[in-house]
């Protein structure tokens, strides 16, 4: 999926200007990173929003276009409005052909239904991580991971280490050495069959000719 959006230099600068843009109905951003200097830019809203929208415009490699030029860049950092939801301001990072990048990518679970711990174990799927961190070339750089959970009974996780992913790509915490569960499947609370481990209420004790139920004599009043 090839995402393109487009953008011209931005020449006003400041914290008055920029409110100002956004009134008019654009975003203030930057594109950095390589040998190339940073670059203030400027984008029309709408058709950055309608792109920002979808998953794909958060990890993949997008082709930006600055007054006629094209450039391979990666969304870095965004803001948004706290309460009209618009994008407030934009980041992107210049991306090469023959470096490394690292990139927060998103999961997509498969099979959680159909799965024996929730088909038949009537357990529920819980989500640890929903992105993991990945290096690999841009070229190799995937929209998503997909993670299957077709084989998982209840009281089982899957774990980055179990996880496919496509050839140039790698975990970067398995790098560091965690591999920390992404999904599991648990009984739900309360389930039939769980231990209680609420203390059963003693019931009163019952005084039968001067002795307690449990035949000891009662205390004598204190003085």
């Amino acid at each position: 999926m090839s995402i393109n959006i487009k953008a011209t230099k931005r020449e006003l600068k400041g914290t008055s200007a920029s409110r100002r843009l956004r009134r008019a109905g654009s975003v203030p951003g930057v594109v950095y990173g390589g040998e190339s200097p940073a670059i203030p830019l400027l984008f029309e809203h709408k058709a950055l929003f309608m792109e920002f929208r979808h998953e794909a415009f958060h990890a993949s490699i997008l082709n930006l276009e600055i007054d006629g030029k094209k450039e391979d860049v990666l969304l870095r950092d965004y803001q948004l409005h706290p309460v009209r939801n618009t994008i407030q301001h934009v980041d992107f990072q210049r991306v090469s052909a023959t470096e490394t990048i690292h990139v927060k990518v998103p999961f997509h679970f498969i099979n959680e239904e159909t799965c024996p711990g929730v088909k038949t174990g009537g357990g529920n799927v819980g989500h640890i991580l929903n992105e993991a961190e990945v290096s690999c070339l841009a070229k190799n750089l995937p929209e998503f991971i997909e993670v299957d959970l077709g084989a998982l009974q209840v009281g089982e996780s899957i774990h980055l280490s179990e996880i496919k992913l496509p050839n140039g790509v790698a975990f970067v915490l398995l790098a560091h050495g965690s591999d920390p569960a992404v999904s599991s499947v648990n009984k739900p609370r309360g389930a039939a069959g769980e231990s209680d481990t609420t203390a059963p209420v003693a019931a009163p004790v019952t005084l039968v000719d001067g002795e307690t139920a449990e035949g000891n004599a009662p205390a004598d009043d204190a003085e």
